[in-house]
């Protein structure tokens, strides 16, 4: 949803006395690092036709190489677009010319879809509260099946994160989510901070082949938890700062086992890289700016190619303000 005015970052004299604070596990904390710049090229394009989703467009994830997933947060809708040449556009085999309507597990509500992402278990959403109800929070994870011409989809599995999270207001909860492989993490000793052990997945009966990651827009912090598949249930089993002051999309990149973190205008459309370290816990890697020609639009969604071609990925950016008719720009990040 549009957001509140431009968060002032601490002013740099205040950074010695920040240090001297013992703050809380689950509190970020932003770098007063320089940023480096964009690690790939510095040109965006406008990559769909003009007024063609509009705005509220909210998160990206690319399935294979050729199919986008968006997600608009109001009214709350999936898309699935397909290449154009070197844009984007909305498919228009099975009904999905326009979208389609997203409605709770029960059939009912407008869930207010910020983030998407797909994955062996389907395509699955996070939403901040209820379209219908958007006064109260109402922080969940949504599981869709998207198979079949149907207009409306109805979650086939719910998680409902409010109770596990901080209490936000309604605008200011979950904007982001990914996931990642069980393999991955256990390659690289990710350690389960409830059991204190090198996460086992076995652990987690029911929570399919990896962990979904949330991300918090109200304190810039991660959350990574074993969904139970059959729907409701889950386990967290870590949390950690995004290096960020807010976050609006997490997108895991396979080939080099950095999860992305990426803020709007609120930070100057800043993004930071994170990995698994010799502790076992996620930390940040990188702090960058966005691409040097790029306005700061309000960009809530970021997604990466998992083909390189030439040195180079397509990483796709949607801007939730729809600046100039556009929704979707395009880049490059350099490959590895």
């Amino acid at each position: 949803m549009p957001r509140s005015p431009r968060r002032i970052r601490p002013a740099a004299v205040a950074t010695v006395a920040a240090a001297l604070l013992v703050l809380p596990a689950t509190t970020a904390v932003a770098s007063t690092a320089a940023n480096s710049s964009w690690p790939g090229g510095s040109a965006v394009s406008n990559a769909d036709d003009s007024d063609v989703l509009g705005g509220n467009m909210s998160g990206l994830s690319f399935q294979g190489a050729d199919v986008l997933w968006a997600v608009k947060n109001g009214p709350g809708t999936l898309y699935r677009l397909v290449r154009n040449g070197t844009k984007w556009k909305p498919d228009t085999a099975n009904g999905w010319s326009s979208g389609k309507a997203l409605r709770y597990r029960s059939g009912k509500g407008d869930p207010d879809a910020e983030a998407v992402v797909a994955t062996p278990d389907g395509v699955v959403a996070a939403t901040e509260r209820d379209g219908d109800n958007d006064k109260k929070s109402a922080l969940k994870v949504l599981r869709y099946d998207v198979s079949g011409s149907a207009k409306t989809l109805t979650a086939k599995a719910e998680w409902d994160l409010t109770a596990d999270l901080p209490k936000v207001s309604a605008n200011d909860g979950l904007e982001a989510v990914s996931w990642i492989p069980d393999s991955a993490l256990t390659a690289k000793g990710f350690v389960d901070e409830r059991t204190k052990a090198p996460y086992n997945p076995g652990t987690y009966p029911g929570h399919g082949t990896g962990l979904y990651l949330v991300g918090l827009e109200s304190n810039g912090m991660i959350y990574a938890y074993a969904l139970d598949q059959a729907g409701g249930k889950y386990t967290r089993v870590a949390s950690f700062a995004s290096g960020l002051d807010s976050i609006m999309e997490l997108e895991y990149e396979a080939s080099s086992g950095k999860l992305w973190a990426v803020c709007d205008d609120n930070c100057g459309g800043d993004s930071t890289t994170l990995a698994v370290d010799a502790q076992g816990k996620f930390a940040v890697t990188g702090t960058y700016d966005r691409p040097s020609a790029m306005p700061d639009y309000n960009n809530e969604g970021f997604a990466i190619s998992p083909t390189c071609a030439s040195g180079s990925k397509q990483v796709v950016w949607a801007d939730d303000g729809n600046e100039g008719g556009h929704a979707l720009r395009a880049g490059t990040l350099s490959c590895g």
